[in-house]
């Protein structure tokens, strides 16, 4: 199965997964998992906008940085633009926050609640080129599922 195929199965998991449950972060907790165990990402959650920066929300993998500030690392830039990041090696994005050693790529998606911006996916992987325009394209649609 390719990327896409695979992408185009998790969605239709993730909708019967997500629909009839109105509880947020139920919702972000399963979104994440089920994201996490289809592909097998190094880390894999959500950061949350509360009082001006990112705070920690449900997430998959070892443990994180628990805030971001606005327009700082691959999440606050991607809040502050409010447009996905895909960062194919972390460590020459400048400013990047290095809560694990072991990270070498990243992608970062806003998560609209609402259709106001209520904070970003972020998924890391221990390899390096691993997110691509297909994966910003699923992912923005699966999160729109959460909308």
């Amino acid at each position: 199965m390719n990327k896409i195929e695979k992408y185009q199965e998790l969605y239709s998991k993730a909708e019967a997964l997500l629909s009839g449950e109105s509880n947020e972060l139920a919702n972000l907790s399963n979104f994440c998992a089920l994201i996490h165990n289809e592909f097998g990402f190094w880390w894999t959650g959500f950061y949350l906008i509360e009082n001006e920066e990112l705070v920690l929300g449900p997430f998959q993998g070892p443990v994180a940085c628990t805030r971001i500030a606005f327009g700082k690392g691959v999440c606050g830039t991607a809040w502050e633009q409010a447009k996905s990041i895909v960062v194919p090696d972390v460590h020459a994005f400048e400013g990047h926050i290095a809560c694990s050693s072991e990270s070498n790529s990243e992608i970062v998606v806003p998560y609209f609640r609402h259709n106001n911006i209520r904070g970003v996916f972020d998924i890391d992987s221990k390899d390096f080129n691993t997110f691509d325009a297909i994966d910003k394209q699923y992912l923005e649609k699966l999160l729109s599922l959460l909308n």
